[in-house]
């Protein structure tokens, strides 16, 4: 069994694909996505497939990673569309301007670490695909005309809370110690969009910055060693919820599937050089409190547990940090998702595909 057939993630790839957004900017065009089996761009590209093959909408979907065998896993018959074409692609390595027939419309860098274990074992990799990789497809966008460049951020970019706002609006800025290991991430995707901005001003590409807040679903990765995935994955396999903190962190969150709407609708409708907030409806909760959602939904109670040394050095020190949404609602767009019925979708499909 894959995500195909689950009835309730065909309905969440066919509510974003239903939206009424400017489709018709895609249509005949070549669309580029780093991070293709990750999170986020493997969800972004179920939609545009769905498209595809329901609405005729006829985008060419060139999909980098450097695993095509993991790629095929994911994405099944898909693969075999000619509206799907695996890019072996390292993003740290300079990309060949001919590598997609010298021509792509929109990119979408998607590639990243995005989770503590990674940012502490892998902290050169963190920073090089947020860094290098970003200089790397913004240098290549320039020389294959690219209309727009999306380079989705991260609500990390705005570090700890000062105590001086209650939610960070896109032109605040908090404090990161960056001579520490957990810096590299943050510290790397500001840097990302400093990059966009230079490339606006010297190269004259058009950019937009989505800043996802912390992002979940069941396109996560196993590998996810999140606060957030690690609970989905006690929940799903019927365990009891392992806390490693006392929860009271109060984080704004967002359902992939709204993640994706709010990049699309940036891609299409999003002001060049800006960065908007994606952010899910009635989703600030503390830690302690999306634990209890999952324990109550599978019957199961929260427990605490201290972290390993591993685990604590990825672990954010950011304490409150909550996003405002008043700008990208502005474009026209929403979220359909809160928390609880992002988390109960999450865990059944996920419940599905595990019990096959």
């Amino acid at each position: 069994m894959s995500l195909y057939d689950n009835a309730t993630y065909i309905s969440d790839v066919k509510k974003i694909a239903s939206l009424d957004y400017s489709w018709e900017k895609l249509e005949g065009k070549k669309l580029a996505i780093s991070g293709a089996t990750g999170m986020i761009g493997s969800f972004l590209i179920d939609v545009l497939m769905y498209k595809n093959k329901h609405d005729n909408l006829d985008v060419t979907i060139y999909a980098f990673g450097r695993n095509e065998e993991k790629a095929r896993g994911r994405f099944g018959d898909l693969a075999d569309s000619d509206k799907l074409r695996f890019v072996k692609q390292d993003i740290n390595i300079m990309i060949p301007e001919d590598i997609c027939d010298k021509k792509v419309d929109y990119i979408i860098h998607a590639a990243s670490n995005t989770h503590p274990v990674a940012y502490s074992s892998d902290p050169i990799g963190t920073i090089s695909a947020n860094v290098i990789g970003t200089n790397n497809l913004l240098e290549w966008a320039s020389k294959v005309n690219c209309e727009r460049f999306v380079f989705l951020s991260s609500v990390e970019i705005y570090g700890e809370n000062k105590g001086d706002t209650d939610t960070f609006a896109e032109d605040y800025l908090g404090y990161i110690d960056c001579n520490t290991l957990r810096a590299g991430y943050p510290e790397s995707k500001r840097t990302g969009e400093a990059l966009c901005q230079a490339y606006i001003k010297q190269k004259g590409i058009d950019v937009v910055i989505p800043r996802l807040s912390r992002c979940y679903g069941p396109t996560m990765l196993n590998s996810d060693t999140k606060a957030l995935s690690q609970f989905i994955k006690k929940g799903v396999n019927g365990e009891d919820i392992v806390l490693k903190s006392e929860g009271t962190q109060l984080y704004s969150y967002a359902y992939v599937a709204d993640a994706v709407s709010g990049i699309l609708k940036l891609m299409f409708d999003g002001e060049c050089g800006s960065a908007y907030n994606v952010v899910s409806d009635d989703s600030d909760i503390m830690l302690k409190d999306l634990a209890k959602i999952i324990a109550d939904y599978v019957g199961k109670k929260v427990i605490f547990e201290l972290p390993s040394e591993t685990e604590r050095a990825g672990y954010s020190k950011a304490t409150k940090a909550t996003l405002a949404s008043d700008k990208i609602k502005k474009t026209g767009w929403k979220s359909y998702y809160n928390i609880s019925e992002g988390l109960h979708h999450t865990i059944d499909v996920l419940r599905s595909l595990y019990e096959h």
